[in-house]
C-alpha cells in the first residue's frame, strides 16, 4: 500500500541521491574541462582578470581538480572525498568572486568585473549555481554516494535502497 509517507521515508530520500550526485559530478566536470578548452574566457586568463596570483597555475589546479572530483562523483566513486573538494572549490569561490558584489567593487583584495550594480540580489543572482553545487557537494559528503555507485558496491558506502 502506498501513501505520501512510503515516498518521503529516508529510503525513498536515499534512492534520490544518485540523481545529486549526477547533476553535481557533471556540473564540475564540463566546468573543469571548460577551463582548458577556453583557457582565455574560463582559465588562467578568467584568474588572471580578477586579480590571482599565479593565474596558470591556479586556473589549471581548479580546473584539474574539477574534472578529477567530477568524474569520480559522477560514479560514486570516493564520494565524500571528492564533494569536500568541489565543496572547497565553491566557498572560495562564494567569498573571493560572489561576496565582492555585495560588498561593492573595492571590497577584499580581488576584483569584481564591473557591474551595472552591486549589492544582495545582483550578488544573489550571480551566485545561483554556484550555492546549488556548495549544497549538493555538502549533501553528497553527509549523505555519500548513495546506491546505483561504485562506493556502494565496494561496500564503502551502506546501500539501503
Amino acid at each position: 500500500m502506498s501513501n505520501s509517507r512510503s515516498r518521503t521515508s529516508p529510503a525513498a530520500a536515499r534512492r534520490m541521491l544518485p540523481l545529486i550526485r549526477l547533476m553535481v559530478g557533471a556540473v564540475f566536470l564540463s566546468e573543469g574541462v571548460q577551463k582548458f578548452l577556453y583557457p582565455a574566457m574560463r582559465g588562467p586568463g578568467r584568474f588572471d582578470d580578477m586579480g590571482w596570483p599565479a593565474p596558470e597555475l591556479l586556473a589549471n589546479f581548479v580546473g584539474a581538480t574539477e574534472v578529477v572530483c567530477g568524474a569520480l562523483i559522477l560514479l560514486g566513486l570516493y564520494t565524500r572525498l571528492a564533494a569536500a573538494g568541489t565543496a572547497t572549490i565553491m566557498m572560495v569561490a562564494i567569498l573571493t568572486t560572489k561576496i565582492p558584489i555585495w560588498m561593492g567593487a573595492g571590497f577584499g583584495p580581488f576584483e569584481v568585473r564591473e557591474l551595472s550594480q552591486y549589492g544582495f540580489w545582483s550578488m544573489a543572482h550571480a551566485m545561483r549555481t554556484d550555492w546549488a553545487m556548495l549544497l549538493g557537494s555538502l549533501v553528497l559528503i553527509g549523505a555519500g554516494a548513495g546506491p546505483w555507485s561504485f562506493d556502494a558496491l565496494s561496500g564503502r558506502e551502506e546501500s539501503r535502497a
